[in-house]
């Protein structure tokens, strides 16, 4: 979606207004940045329509985009299926806002929208076993034609490197998807063997330890792979694409897909795997192997015993099926 194109002047204008107008109201950077670019689906949807001005934008219009367009699209971590509730819910917020900013700007005399939201029958959270986990780590060491890297070798081979290195930051740490965003190569202490997450949620920061293995991968990609995908010496993220960039959250996502699909494993296929998922999954394998609750709350940075409890449940229901 960040990529869809919107060329009505008009909507390029209210895009980013809309966005400086979360931006002064002092909204979360997420909001800021993911909002805007939610509306621009629905943007796009009206231009192919036909409809290029503000006006055309009503609730009606709205409304037809969301249960025309956005519920029936297909879910591009599976490829098949709908959009979450979740997901579309977070849709849903966006769209909410839009209106609300058409209206408070004086943009727009728009209807609120009558959409209601949607039902979250089952928030438990997906958890992989630790053999899958091990086959995704097997994943980044396979080479197929298929997935050699049109520049050549050597960039495919880092990038092999900094998909282990993505593993042991997200599942070995068990970081949050924005906080490994942000993670740039000074937050690593490989010395201490500490990771410093510095834009944790709520803006809280904390150190997580990184075991003996995660310090392989993760040094092996910091100094034999990265300067490879290299372009520009200032550059401090630590994840980067091939072409020397920081690596955004989604493409992120979408490397860890891939190696689900690389291992051929047709049961973690067909799970619905995000970043979160191996954050998760740290969680329950460190509970089930004995750490104190309190402890993985700290290593998981969250603010409160209770968020952490959910782990107990899972432990129960995904050791009981083995």
């Amino acid at each position: 979606m960040k990529r869809l194109p919107v060329i009505s002047p008009s909507y390029q204008y209210i895009e980013q207004s809309f966005k400086e107008w979360l931006a002064a109201l002092g909204y979360s950077w997420q909001s800021v940045y993911y909002m805007p670019i939610q509306v621009r689906g629905l943007l796009h949807y009206l231009e192919s329509q036909g409809k290029m001005e503000i006006a055309d934008i009503t609730a009606a219009s709205i409304k037809q985009y969301y249960y025309e367009e956005l519920k029936q699209r297909k879910n591009h971590m599976r490829g098949v299926g709908a959009l979450s509730s979740e997901h579309l819910n977070k849709h849903l917020q966006a769209l909410r806002k839009f209106t609300e900013y058409l209206r408070q700007t004086g943009k727009l005399q728009i209807a609120e929208l009558n959409i209601p939201q949607e039902a979250i029958i089952d928030e438990k959270p997906t958890v992989l076993s630790e053999e899958e986990i091990k086959q995704l780590y097997h994943a980044t060491t396979l080479v197929h034609e298929r997935n050699k890297h049109a520049k050549g070798a050597e960039v495919y081979e880092a990038l092999q490197y900094r998909d282990r290195a993505m593993l042991s930051i997200f599942y070995g740490c068990g970081l949050r998807r924005n906080e490994g965003y942000h993670l740039n190569t000074g937050d690593i202490n490989l010395d201490s063997g500490v990771v410093h997450v510095v834009k944790g949620k709520g803006y809280k920061e904390r150190f997580v330890p990184v075991s003996s293995k995660g310090i392989k991968h993760i040094t092996e990609y910091m100094y034999d792979a990265r300067p490879v995908l290299l372009k520009d010496d200032k550059q401090e993220a630590f994840f980067i694409s091939y072409n020397g960039k920081r690596l955004s959250g989604q493409m992120l996502m979408l490397c860890l897909q891939s190696l689900a699909k690389r291992t051929d494993s047709t049961e973690l296929m067909e799970k619905e795997i995000g970043l979160h998922t191996l954050r998760h999954s740290i969680a329950t394998h460190l509970l089930a192997h004995g750490m104190r609750l309190e402890k993985i709350r700290d290593f998981l940075g969250h603010s409160s015993l209770e968020s952490t409890q959910i782990y107990t449940h899972l432990v129960t229901e995904t050791y009981e099926q083995v």
